[in-house]
């Protein structure tokens, strides 16, 4: 913030309100919420749409009961708006998620601006029409990346193009969590000056910390885990789901034919069966399926690490995973659609970027970094550097610029 705004709001004594509505409770989201909430310009309301995931969901790409053991609730002003919904859930569009709630909710105007976090749900329409009747500021976040909309049919994106249109002529700013976000914005004909940089980030500070405590003690976490001290240890973090594309990333190990090499699936989902199979009947050797591991237990998995590689496909439209092996120092591995990527990967300089689906080059990649020690220590570090500047203070920046250009196009 500008030293003429810092003292005009200090003199004021006034902050922003900012109402945020979100589906549920997310891991990702919830310490972005804390740490606006402690911004001393931004007074937040976060509305949340259900509490699946605080009483414990069926996740059907885990194939599990999914209970985040990390606080989601604490730090920031919240509250649950009740679900009208006859189905009650958020694994069901658009009609999962139907909160009336959040008419009246609006309607007060206590707000100076509504974050709609993406359009999903009938309440998220119901939110976009309230708030444009009562004349409050609509922002608007969603993932959707320009370099995957673009492969839909053409039909498709046509018909897409109109509703969008007539949506998002209602938003007052839009916030792009990357470069092709961004873009998908701007195809959407969005000028430039009502997009705002909000980065997709992730708890760095907590899990750099996670580093700092863990690594003094890599041995010892391999072993315990079973893997061998004198395996380069390439991991995997995510769903064991097609879009994910783990078998890409198995064959291409497969191919490898160094020895000093293990790779850890980190996940569950409908794929862990055909995976381990393949891995029975080939006789892979050092392959481990660690099955699904909570936020507290995934730091020590990145810990053991040396390379992550991340092989999704269209529908992986950023890639948090990426992130967070980022900031426990690793290369990263990636196809060429993850949003993540586009920002956060160079080719060549914390990482390899290969085309989707073409296991050689993926088996080329890994075995550069399995042979070369001091080119995984040197991508890391430069992950390392890159991920540090990627995170929640830029996305409340982001948050700022959106307000000022609010305040300015009102005076």
């Amino acid at each position: 913030m500008t030293d003429k705004e810092n003292n005009y709001y200090t003199t004021a004594n006034k902050k922003y309100r900012l109402a945020c509505l979100v589906s549920h409770p997310v891991q990702y989201y919830s310490p972005l919420f804390k740490k606006i909430a402690e911004h001393p310009y931004i007074d937040l309301t976060v509305f949340y749409c259900s509490d699946e995931s605080i009483r414990g969901m069926r996740d059907p790409g885990f194939g599990r009961v999914i209970k985040w053991d990390i606080p989601l609730l604490e730090g920031y002003r919240h509250k649950f708006l009740k679900n009208q919904s006859p189905q009650k859930t958020i694994f069901k569009l658009p009609f999962g998620l139907i909160n009336l709630g959040i008419v009246k909710e609006i309607s007060r105007k206590k707000y100076d601006a509504i974050l709609i976090y993406s359009r999903q749900y009938i309440t998220h329409l119901l939110a976009f029409l309230t708030a444009r009747i009562k004349n409050v500021p609509i922002l608007y976040l969603e993932e959707t990346s320009l370099n995957q909309e673009i492969l839909k049919p053409g039909w498709k994106l046509f018909i897409k193009k109109i509703i969008l249109g007539l949506l998002f002529s209602q938003v007052t700013g839009f916030f792009a969590i990357g470069k092709e976000n961004r873009k998908f914005y701007r195809y959407h004909k969005i000028n430039d000056k009502k997009i705002f940089s909000v980065p997709f980030s992730v708890d760095n500070e907590r899990l750099i910390k996670n580093y700092d405590l863990l690594i003094k003690n890599k041995k010892r976490l391999k072993k315990k885990i079973g893997i061998p001290d004198d395996k380069k240890v390439i991991l995997f973090s995510g769903k064991l789901i097609r879009k994910k594309r783990p078998f890409d990333l198995l064959r291409a190990y497969e191919r490898i034919k160094m020895n000093d090499k293990a790779l850890v699936f980190m996940g569950d989902g409908e794929l862990r069966k055909s995976l381990e199979k393949y891995v029975s009947e080939k006789n892979i050797k050092n392959v481990y399926f660690a099955g699904f591991k909570n936020q507290t237990e995934m730091p020590q998995y990145y810990t053991i690490a040396d390379i992550f590689v991340l092989p999704s496909s269209a529908g992986e439209t950023w890639g948090l995973v990426v992130n967070e092996a980022m900031c426990f120092h690793l290369p990263v591995i990636i196809s060429d659609l993850p949003g993540s990527g586009k920002d956060l990967v160079r080719d060549g300089e914390n990482g390899f970027i290969f085309r989707t689906g073409d296991i050689d080059s993926l088996s080329e990649c890994l075995s550069k970094l399995i042979q070369n020690e001091d080119l995984r220590k040197s991508m890391g570090e430069r992950s390392f550097e890159i991920i540090r500047k990627w995170d929640y203070e830029a996305d409340i920046e982001g948050i700022l610029s959106a307000f000022r250009s609010i305040n300015s196009g009102a005076k």
